[in-house]
C-alpha cells in the first residue's frame, strides 16, 4: 500500500531545473565552509583528518551541482548569488558556540537538507533529478560527524544535554530553508499540506539521527 510520501507529486512542489539547482549548490558550498571551520579547529590531528574528508565531500557535491548547472547553459555564480545572504545566516546561527555545536549544527542541517533536497529532485526531468540524487545521496561526511560527536560525549557526558537542546533548535531554521526550495505558488498553504508529509519524514530522520548520538530530538 502506498504511503503517504509515496504519492506526493514532486512535479507540483519543485522549482524550475536551475534555480533548484543554483541554492542546492550555494547549500553544499555553505557546508563545505561549514566543515574547514570544523577543520581548523579539531582539537586533535585524527578529527582534522576525518573531518577534512568530509569536507571533501561537501566540496564533490557543490562542483557537481555547478557542473549541471554549466550543462544547462547558465552561469552558476549567477544563478547562486540571490541564495546567498538567507544560506549565508542559516549558517552563522548554525555555527554554535563551540565545536562540538558546530560539529552537530553541520551533522543536524546537512542530513535534513541533503535528504530533503534529494527527495524534491524526484520532481526534476527525469535524467537530471537521478544524476542530482546520486550527487546528494553521496555518504562519507556524516559517518565522520557521528563518530567525532559520539566520541566527544562518551569523553565528556555533561555535554550531551547542552547538544540534545542546540540540535533540536536547528530544526526550525532547517525547515524554513527547506520551504524557501518550494515553487512559487498562488496556493502557498496547499503547497504546504502537500510537502508536509516530506517534513514528517526528515523529522524522523532528525530523530532517527538524535538518537545515534544518545541525544533526545
Amino acid at each position: 500500500m502506498p504511503t503517504e510520501l509515496a504519492k506526493v507529486d514532486f512535479t507540483e512542489l519543485v522549482p524550475e531545473p536551475v534555480p533548484f539547482l543554483g541554492q542546492a549548490a550555494y547549500i553544499q558550498l555553505e557546508f563545505f565552509e561549514s566543515l574547514a571551520k570544523a577543520v581548523a579547529t579539531a582539537p586533535t590531528l585524527p578529527s582534522k583528518e576525518g573531518l577534512s574528508a568530509a569536507a571533501g565531500v561537501a566540496l564533490r557535491k557543490h562542483h557537481a551541482l555547478i557542473a549541471e548547472l554549466r550543462r544547462l547553459g547558465v552561469e552558476p555564480d549567477d544563478v547562486m548569488a540571490p541564495f546567498a545572504p538567507a544560506t549565508d545566516r542559516f549558517r552563522q546561527a548554525s555555527a554554535g558556540a563551540d565545536w562540538y555545536e558546530l560539529l552537530l549544527g553541520i551533522h543536524v542541517t546537512a542530513g535534513m537538507l541533503d535528504g530533503y533536497f534529494s527527495r524534491l529532485a524526484e520532481g526534476l526531468p527525469v535524467d537530471l533529478g537521478a544524476r542530482v540524487r546520486a550527487i546528494l545521496d553521496e555518504e562519507g561526511a556524516a559517518l565522520v560527524l557521528e563518530s567525532e560527536l559520539r566520541a566527544a560525549i562518551g569523553a565528556d557526558p555533561a555535554l550531551a544535554d547542552r547538544l540534545a537542546l542546540w540540535g533540536r533548535s536547528r530544526v526550525g531554521d532547517t525547515l524554513l530553508i527547506a520551504r524557501s526550495a518550494l515553487r512559487a505558488s498562488e496556493a502557498p498553504d496547499r503547497a504546504g499540506q502537500q510537502v508536509e508529509p516530506v517534513f514528517t519524514e526528515l523529522i524522523a530522520d532528525h530523530t532517527r539521527r538524535m538518537d545515534a548520538l544518545g541525544l533526545t530530538a
